[in-house]
């Protein structure tokens, strides 16, 4: 792929080599993203971000990604706060807002929506989810947090064993996440959920033509037994008919600390996109599991920041230039990662 200048909206687009180039960039971003350095390699640089659907990690991850490469970010928040409401075009949306940016990342709750604004858009677009169907960045994310959960047990990509558990169904990240898996080899997937919130055929389909081998169930303790990842996913409720439905599904794949005691691996990595309800009667990942090393939902959250840190550079074609426009930081900034 050529990253330079182009929209990022499907995982389709993406070859294994891609996602190698990506991971080495977003490797190459820890000491800024860590504030061990400052760059303002994107110093006059414009983001604009639109998210038309409720986000906190997605919304600001991007955010803080392109601030800390030294750009702005003008952001546009729901639908009642822009000329949509008004009846304005995703067209011509797209081709006022684009004027004002130098590259779009776009959240909306229709499926396809965003690859109807990209095409429209004068400058680069990236996907940050359209309703069911797909949030690259988020996949990308997520495999790069289990590349660097397995690197510490002298574990590759390739031959991961990896359970997903919850709404399979409506989750985008795991459609993303599935895509994106297909272009490594050897992996035993183990797809946990009940069987109305069942992951698409397509999808699955995909897995198994790429050589992989897929087991479907709706038992928990056999989905996640023998893996390197459990990666759960919360009930979608925004995509359901109404909140009662969702309720039947709530609470269905709960991992606690003795569910995963009595049927993990002691090593077996958890996983969230988040995020997690902590509402009683869903805690899909309960609070018990808070002092569990093994529990990589925030590593994975801190993760955001490099990988879309790196997409930024790569589109707007700067990788080559983030260390020439460095400094020290000047204040404290002690972390505990």
């Amino acid at each position: 792929m050529q990253f330079a200048g182009s929209h990022i909206l499907s995982i389709s687009q993406f070859e294994r080599a891609d996602v190698e180039q990506l991971f080495t960039v977003a490797d190459a971003m820890r000491p800024y993203a860590h504030r061990e350095r400052i760059t303002r390699v994107l110093n006059g640089a414009i983001l604009g971000s639109m998210f038309f659907e409720p986000s906190t990690r997605t919304r600001i991850s991007f955010g803080s990604a392109f601030n800390l490469l030294g750009g702005e970010v003008r952001e546009t928040t729901g639908f009642e706060h822009s000329a949509i409401a008004k009846g304005e075009s995703l067209y011509d949306t797209a081709r006022v807002l684009s004027g004002y940016s130098d590259i779009i990342v776009m959240r909306h709750p229709d499926d396809g929506s965003v690859s109807e604004f990209a095409a429209a858009s004068r400058v680069p677009v990236i996907n940050g989810g359209d309703g069911a169907n797909e949030h690259p960045s988020q996949a990308l994310l997520d495999l790069y947090t289990i590349r660097s959960e397995l690197a510490g047990r002298q574990r590759a990509l390739d031959g991961l064993r990896i359970a997903m558990v919850g709404d399979l169904r409506f989750g985008r990240t795991v459609h993303s996440l599935s895509k994106l898996l297909s272009l490594f080899q050897g992996l035993r997937i183990s797809l946990v959920s009940p069987e109305a919130l069942s992951m698409p055929e397509a999808v699955v389909e995909t897995l198994r033509e790429a050589g992989h081998e897929v087991l479907e169930t709706d038992v928990l303790e056999t989905g996640i037994a023998d893996v390197d990842i459990v990666y759960s996913t919360r009930i979608q409720e925004e995509r359901f008919a109404s909140p009662e439905e969702a309720d039947l599904y709530r609470g269905r794949f709960r991992l606690n600390q003795s569910v995963y005691t009595a049927n993990c691996e002691p090593n077996t990595v958890i996983m969230h996109p988040l995020p997690r309800d902590s509402r009683e009667g869903a805690r899909e990942l309960d609070i018990d599991l808070n002092d569990n090393p093994n529990l990589a939902i925030f590593r994975q959250s801190d993760n955001g920041v490099l990988v879309r840190m790196a997409l930024f550079v790569l589109i707007l074609d700067v990788a080559d230039q983030v260390d020439q426009h460095s400094v020290p930081v000047n204040w404290y900034t002690e972390r505990r990662f």
